[in-house]
């Protein structure tokens, strides 16, 4: 079935994943990538796809509401995955009124243009589906009730290795009250109140999905796995928040991918789905596991790297743990996550060390001069 899909925030980390696996598996659907290009967006990312027959990029602001209501109605979009936002609890610290102006208004904005097209159509909303992408920190943070592990809900490939444990009792479901804790979270917990609005309001068909932290390739190196890897690399400091105990579920972005592609087409309308690892790791933990595989791969001494930790004073409303429990999505769909943290760890590093050139380019902002030459600022 020939399908028209917009993808925004396309050209990011995680949009840059789900753009590649649908481009590359439908080869029937028109894919558009919508994408402001931001310091966070890089079209670098998606080289080995832009020449596709049923790939477009369009550059674009969702909350621009006139320009959203152009592009779906150009493209007569019939589903949209939407990725666009921004994500970095330090910069919505900063500046809090771009979070809300692109996760609220933003969100808003595409929402309003896609009610809009969808109901001149004949089948109205038959067919069509906004699919909405959130994160576990809506739910604010959890106890750490047992800090040396208990065994997690289930075991799955991913979560059956040296880590397999959990930090505390509790996990964010579906049910879980939203409990925002930062500028960042506060405006995504937003978002999804509009995305249920406008199904409870209007009956559009929407999907929300919260989902844990991701790592891979082409993640912006602001975020913990990539700055670190290039901090050692280069031999900087590593610096970690507090005593670095604060706990994370850790989720494979390729496998994020794959849920998102499953969800699109096989979740239910309305419904909220919980992606995750069941992969709980200590920050600190996780930068042991880091330095091990960087030294390793670059032929350093074991440990030679761990002199470079250095502990700075801890992030404003830092909350402790965040531990998501995919039960739900294993159930009614049957997806898993496919790697343990290890493996996916060591293919990182890999990427990220074979990948400098991607690296320099991103660090150094050249990148950004280049779209600014291009498509204007």
């Amino acid at each position: 079935m020939k399908r028209n899909i917009l993808i925004t925030g396309g050209a990011g980390f995680i949009g840059s994943h789900v753009v590649r696996l649908f481009v590359n598996k439908y080869p029937d659907y028109h894919i558009v990538n919508l994408d402001k290009l931001t310091y966070a967006g890089n079209l670098a990312n998606l080289k080995d796809i832009e020449d596709k027959p049923n790939y477009t990029f369009v550059k674009a602001d969702i909350a621009d509401l006139d320009e959203m209501r152009r592009v779906v109605r150009e493209f007569k979009i019939d589903g949209i995955i939407h990725l666009a936002a921004e994500s970095h609890v330090d910069r919505s610290i900063k500046d809090p009124f771009t979070f809300a102006r692109t996760n609220v208004m933003g969100t808003l904005a595409l929402l309003q243009a896609a009610k809009e097209y969808w109901e001149t159509q004949p089948e109205k909303y038959g067919g069509k589906r906004f699919y909405h992408i959130s994160t576990d920190e809506v739910y604010g943070a959890l106890e750490m009730t047992h800090p040396t592990g208990i065994p997690a809900p289930f075991t799955t490939k991913a979560s059956s290795g040296k880590n397999h444990e959990a930090y505390g009792e509790e996990f964010f479901v579906e049910t879980t009250k939203y409990n925002p804790h930062s500028p960042y979270s506060a405006s995504k917990a937003s978002s999804d109140h509009f995305v249920r609005a406008y199904h409870d309001t209007y009956g559009m068909p929407t999907i929300v999905t919260n989902c844990s932290n991701n790592y891979g390739p082409y993640q912006f190196p602001e975020k913990l796995i990539p700055l670190f890897i290039n901090n050692i690399r280069q031999r900087k400091p590593l610096p970690v928040y507090g005593k670095g105990e604060n706990v994370r579920d850790w989720l494979f972005v390729e496998d994020h991918a794959r849920a998102i592609d499953l969800i699109f087409h096989k979740g239910k309308i309305s419904e909220t789905y919980n992606i995750g690892g069941f992969n709980e790791w200590k920050n600190i933990d996780i930068i042991k596991v880091i330095i091990k595989t960087v030294d390793r791969l670059l032929g350093n001494p074991e440990g030679a790297s761990l002199g470079l930790i250095t502990y700075v004073t801890d992030r404003l409303g830092h909350d402790m743990r965040y531990a998501i429990d995919s039960r739900k999505l294993q159930r009614e769909l049957g997806w898993e996550p496919s790697l343990q943290f290890e493996e996916g760890i060591e293919r990182t590093v890999r990427w990220y060390l074979q990948n400098s050139e991607w690296m320099e380019n991103i660090t150094s902002g050249e990148y950004e001069k280049y779209y600014d030459e291009m498509y204007g600022k």
